[in-house]
């Protein structure tokens, strides 16, 4: 399987320094990341030490999210105000597929591993568009509260839809990915046959159904610190978040948080550089995406959070949590003790069918 590989790569060595890329570059670099202790990850990781070398300044964005709308809002007003923009693997598909974002040449314009393997072959099959670079695997899973659940917690992903063992209000994200997944597969379907039900419109109505027992329960949420902040204060019994977050409110906050594996749904994270930059801030966004993306970075980067990093030569360099000391491999999402049951996202599939699904899904919600 493509991302347990990543986790069994042979040992390498620390990765090359980065060339600076050829010609005049801009002296300022605006970075668009999902906020939280995701973005506070890539900034540790990436962006000081970059910004260490180089002395390039660095402007935060929070807006991954609504990515795909605000490039195409740019594109349209000729006014691209963003340089390397981090997307899920569905979002870069369809930016690529737009020419909103800069086809890349892996293995030209990226390092190679430290022992000489291509870019293209490190990062293998997590490839999934000719716009995409890489950077981590990760999980959208379940935390619930230790204390709320009573003295059985809940061990499968349909104790959200079970509100008589499980009373209280729960969160879910205000997207239909994920959610439509999980309501197909908690009213019975097999775990196979998922899309090929979703594609239907009997399909849809389905998990809309399912998601229809709990929508009066649910509080929706935009941005991946809002379920960790909802848990922390009491707000929900259970909620989705990225597994990253629970691990920050869990080990890092100690909250009485649980962690649900059961069904995460495995997603890639990684770079996009908007089409249509001048050359100077092209030259730099290529730059910093070198230097972010070779080996060790993507091994630092796992040093504070719990994603394990796209490249199969920096497994072996992920080592403890930078400042809690704890071993950072028993929490990835592709740990085995964490992958019995794994729901691998289709990123093409969401590609073709998320704006449909998503007026559909934004429709349901505005029922009430």
């Amino acid at each position: 399987m493509t991302l347990k590989r990543a986790l069994l790569a042979s040992a390498a060595l620390l990765a090359a320094p980065v060339a600076l890329a050829d010609g005049h570059m801009a002296s300022e670099i605006t970075l668009v990341s999902w906020g939280g202790a995701y973005q506070n990850s890539q900034v540790k990781a990436y962006a000081e030490p970059y910004a260490e070398m180089t002395g390039v300044n660095f402007v935060y964005d929070e807006s991954s999210a609504e990515a795909v709308a605000k490039l195409r809002a740019m594109d349209e007003a000729g006014n691209i105000t963003w340089d390397v923009v981090d997307v899920v693997a569905a979002d870069a598909i369809r930016l690529c597929d737009e020419g909103l974002a800069l086809e890349i040449d892996h293995d030209e314009m990226l390092a190679a591993a430290p022992d000489g393997t291509s870019a293209s072959d490190d990062f293998g099959d997590l490839i999934v568009s000719d716009c995409f670079v890489p950077q981590s695997v990760y999980s959208t899973t379940f935390g619930y509260r230790t204390d709320l659940v009573g003295d059985t917690p809940p061990t499968d992903v349909c104790a959200v839809f079970d509100l008589d063992a499980f009373p209280g209000k729960r969160s879910l994200e205000k997207r239909p990915i994920a959610n439509m997944e999980w309501a197909l597969i908690c009213d019975g379907v097999d775990i196979a046959d998922v899309y090929d039900v979703l594609e239907t419109e009997e399909g849809q109505a389905r998990a809309f159904a399912k998601l229809d027992t709990i929508k009066s329960d649910t509080i929706w949420w935009s941005a991946g610190a809002e379920t960790p902040q909802l848990l922390a204060d009491g707000e929900v019994v259970i909620g989705s978040t990225y597994n990253g977050r629970l691990f920050s409110v869990i080990e890092e906050q100690d909250q009485p948080v649980g962690m649900l594996w059961d069904w995460q749904m495995f997603d890639l994270d990684g770079w996009i550089i908007p089409a249509g930059l001048p050359d100077d801030r092209k030259a730099r966004a290529l730059d910093f995406l070198k230097f972010a993306t070779d080996t060790q970075r993507l091994a630092d980067q796992a040093k504070y959070i719990s994603y394990g990093p796209a490249r199969a030569s920096s497994a072996p360099l992920v080592s403890t949590h930078a400042e809690l000391g704890i071993e950072m491999a028993p929490h990835m999402p592709t740990d085995p003790a964490n992958a019995e049951n794994t729901f691998l996202f289709n990123y093409e599939w969401w590609a073709d069918y998320r704006d449909d699904i998503d007026a559909k899904f934004q429709a349901w919600l505005a029922q009430g």
